[in-house]
């Protein structure tokens, strides 16, 4: 029974196949219905890289997700704008987004972000933010 939960699970968030026993339409449309979910939260920790893809959020979202179980929104969105700013496809709003978040915290993609505590500067598609005594202030925004 524990193997065919997981099995399910990983159909629904990770993008393993349907298991066995399991109609594919509803597993499908549970599927889509969890990653849309997960799209909003993500676009609630990261409303600017949301807002700078506008209709192309959802799209973007599901074909970056579709395959990656999930770290939490925070996490899902910095992995995603660190995506597309390494595929040249970031928008400004996600640049000056991405920027400010780097320079006020660190974060390697496998453990959780961590506030920085010594000054740090940060670039991202053509955007710079600094952090100095814990405060982050955009220096140059992205070009547009």
């Amino acid at each position: 029974m524990a193997a065919r939960q997981a099995a399910l699970v990983a159909a629904l968030v990770a993008g393993a196949p349907t298991p066995p026993g399991f109609p594919p339409g509803p597993v499908e449309a549970a599927r889509v219905a969890l990653l849309r979910k997960r799209a909003g939260e993500v676009a609630r920790h990261w409303p600017l890289l949301a807002a700078g893809l506008g209709d192309a959020w959802w799209v973007t979202f599901r074909d970056w997700a579709a395959d990656r179980p999930t770290a939490g929104s925070l996490r899902d969105g910095w992995d995603l704008a660190r995506a597309l700013r390494d595929r040249g496809a970031l928008p400004p709003l996600g640049a000056e987004e991405l920027a400010g978040r780097e320079a006020g915290s660190r974060y390697d993609g496998r453990h959780p972000p961590r506030p920085r505590r010594l000054p740090a500067l940060a670039r991202a598609g053509g955007a710079v933010a600094v952090q100095l005594a814990g405060r982050v202030r955009l220096l140059r925004p992205a070009r547009r």
